[in-house]
Formats: C-alpha cells, structure tokens, sequence
C-alpha cells in the first residue's frame, strides 16, 4: 500500500508540474512528449493522473488524524 501511495503522490505531482507549465507558458509537456493531446498515451497518462487524483482524497484521513488537538 505505501509503494502505491508513492506512485500517486509521484504522478499527483507530475500532473501538478504539467498545470502549471500549462498555466505560465501554455505549454503542455504530456502533450509534447507523447504526440498531442488527442494522443493514445496522452490520455492514458491523463487518465492514470486523474484516478491518482481521486485516489489522494484518501489523504484526507491521515491529514485529519495527525492535527493537533487543543
């Protein structure tokens, strides 16, 4: 289970590199490396950020029970 937490934070922060090339430059690294954004692998790794995505809102719990308590 860590091994699979790491490979989403990982790619969490791959995706979040690409937005902000994205949102700065109007550069799409996805897209340029694997041949636009309509490419087969582009939306694959998409796809596999996006489930990451999701998969983090597991974070929430381990966030919430590591706050200090007053």
């Amino acid at each position: 289970m860590k091994t699979l937490n790491i490979v989403a934070l990982a790619l969490l922060i791959i995706g979040g590199i690409n937005w902000l090339l994205i949102g700065l430059f109007k550069y799409d690294l996805v897209a340029d490396i694997f041949g636009g954004q309509d490419a087969g692998a582009s939306r694959f790794i998409y796809i596999v950020v996006g489930i990451c995505a999701i998969y983090a809102f597991k974070f929430f719990n381990d966030v919430n029970d590591t706050a200090p308590t007053r």
